[in-house]
């Protein structure tokens, strides 16, 4: 093949190579511009300022266009002026921008004086801003105690053993600038119910409290349990106050009981101390008896060696026995009337 035939199929080669990437270039504008154009209109229409290419580079970087879009315009209606890459770079860090830019609006509308990098920096943060914001420009009222977690009231003792439940409503607006490091609800919550359960226990009567619950929430009050967290307490309201239990009586009931348990313990050890001493002095009777038995067999051997030594007579034996027999008749007689309930009936 001739050098001019070969130059030529490579150059018609490479030009087919070219238009066909062009092609498929346009093809892809075409295909995004198509995509795109009702936003773009949008956009333009509303004054965004955000271009065809501008989508184009979103859509590159996993950036939703219309999000964008929509915020800008947003902000722009309510008088705000907030450029595309800013929003776009707060998407990127992983912000919410739907939050931030309602956020902006209150604050613009509520005039807290809040940049849009500080609103930023509070949603990259992890903390609600929109939130704070709007529980700033209307305060919101957190139950105490709070009801999910299960508990419907805060109960105490007052100084007299009645246990008293209180159940308190804290009216709180958010301080913006505390969101960042300021304790949440849950340490209002916590507060509160501490104050509730110190200003009950210190009331000497359940009476006082169910007279006057305002007493309540103004020593609460007095106490600045918001120091640290991210609102500001407007006030605290007691909702409602019930009566619990006696718990005086009931811990001197139990008392009662314990010393009984107390008490029975004691007197079944002194009665199986008696036992055992009634025991013993048993056995030692039976240990006397035979020390007597034993005793009452070495007589005859006396006795017998008493006639072996002369000391003792054969008269004087016949006496001592005639005295034992009468001395055994004697007590014979003696106990027969004692055992007999009619001594009389007896003698006759």
């Amino acid at each position: 093949m001739p050098l001019d035939a070969a130059l030529l199929i490579m150059e018609t080669g490479t030009t087919l190579v070219v238009g066909g990437i062009i092609v498929l270039i346009v093809l892809v504008i075409g295909i995004l511009a198509i995509k795109f154009a009702s936003l773009w209109i949008f956009s333009i229409t509303n004054k965004a300022e955000i271009g065809l290419p501008d989508m184009i580079g979103m859509t590159l970087r996993r950036v939703p266009p219309k999000l964008i879009v929509e915020a800008r315009i947003e902000l722009l209606r309510a008088g705000i002026e907030v450029d595309a890459k800013d929003l776009e770079n707060h998407y990127l860090a992983g912000g919410r921008v739907p939050n931030v830019t309602k956020s902006m609006i209150k604050n613009n509308r509520a005039s807290l004086g809040l940049t849009f990098k500080q609103i930023a920096d509070i949603d990259l943060a992890g903390r609600n801003i929109l939130e704070g914001v709007s529980s700033f420009v209307t305060p919101k009222v957190i139950d105490c105690p709070d009801p999910t977690k299960g508990v419907e009231m805060v109960a105490a003792v007052a100084k007299d053993g009645i246990q008293v439940k209180a159940k308190a409503r804290v009216t709180v607006r958010t301080r913006v600038d505390r969101l960042v490091g300021g304790a949440t609800e849950e340490t209002i919550i916590a507060r509160v119910g501490e104050g509730v359960v110190t200003t009950i226990g210190s009331a000497d009567s359940h009476k006082t409290v169910l007279e006057n619950p305002d007493v309540i929430s103004k020593k609460v009050l007095e106490k600045g349990l918001d120091a640290g967290t991210a609102f500001e307490i407007l006030s605290i309201d007691i909702a409602d106050v019930d009566i619990g239990e006696n718990i005086g009586a009931k811990l001197q009931s139990d008392q009662a009981k314990a010393d009984l348990q107390i008490a029975q313990a004691k007197a079944e050890e002194r009665r199986a101390m008696a036992v055992a001493r009634e025991q013993e002095m048993k056995a030692l009777v039976q240990e006397n008896q035979a020390k007597v038995v034993l005793a009452e067999a070495e007589v005859p051997k006396a006795i017998a060696e008493s006639f072996r030594s002369g000391n003792l007579g054969i008269m004087d034996y016949y006496r001592m026995s005639n005295i034992q027999a009468d001395t055994s008749m004697r007590r014979s007689i003696s106990e027969g009337e004692a055992d007999d309930p009619n001594p009389r009936r007896s003698e006759d």
